[in-house]
């Protein structure tokens, strides 16, 4: 896990409401247990063609959104089952930052473990953020985690909430068993005494 501090990327909007763990990774990909190599199944039946061309409608596979970094989205992202695969294989793919009024709680909790940071604002602020898309080609987001400030080049400046302890963990690049191996010395200490 990489630390977190700013982040300014291209935006990719997805204008679509309750994305659940299946769409964005697909079942048939779930037999591997590595964390890594999960980015190219990401939306797969979204971005892929019956013939395994890619669908130029999708959103991802828009020219002028390759290389996009943060994915901007309606509410409920990330419902359905709890499935870690879903995160692993955004983070893999190259998503830093994932915005939408609401998500999934599971996939909220596992978007920080895996070194990304999921910010929540309302309908009202992401319906923006999608006419500031559309309106600047191009459009990027600097997202400054340690004042939690979301801006862009257009004069816009958003706080958002996060909680201290993921926001310690990202800043620090601190996932479980970097937290635990924190621990590390006490740990021995104990199983000295308990041998």
């Amino acid at each position: 896990m990489e630390k977190f501090t700013t982040h300014t990327g291209l935006v990719i909007p997805m204008d679509r409401s309750n994305v659940d763990t299946d769409q964005i990774m697909p079942k048939q990909f779930l037999k591997r247990i590595e964390r890594s190599g999960f980015g190219q199944f990401v939306f797969f039946d979204w971005r892929f063609l019956e013939d395994g061309s890619e669908n130029p409608d999708f959103e991802l596979n828009k020219p002028q959104y390759r290389g996009g970094t943060i994915l901007l989205a309606r509410r409920n992202f990330g419902s359905g089952s709890s499935r870690e695969h879903a995160p692993w294989g955004l983070a893999d793919y190259g998503f830093k930052v994932l915005i939408a009024p609401s998500f999934a709680d599971i996939f909220f909790n596992n978007s920080f473990k895996n070194g990304m940071l999921p910010i929540r604002f309302s309908e009202e602020i992401v319906e923006d953020l999608f006419q500031r898309t559309a309106a600047h080609p191009g459009y990027k987001l600097t997202v400054d985690l340690e004042n939690q400030l979301v801006t862009d080049e257009f004069g816009l400046s958003l706080p958002f909430e996060v909680d201290a302890f993921r926001k310690h963990c990202l800043l620090n690049a601190l996932d479980d068993i970097s937290l635990t191996l924190q621990h590390e010395g006490e740990i021995a200490e104990w199983e000295k005494k308990n041998d």
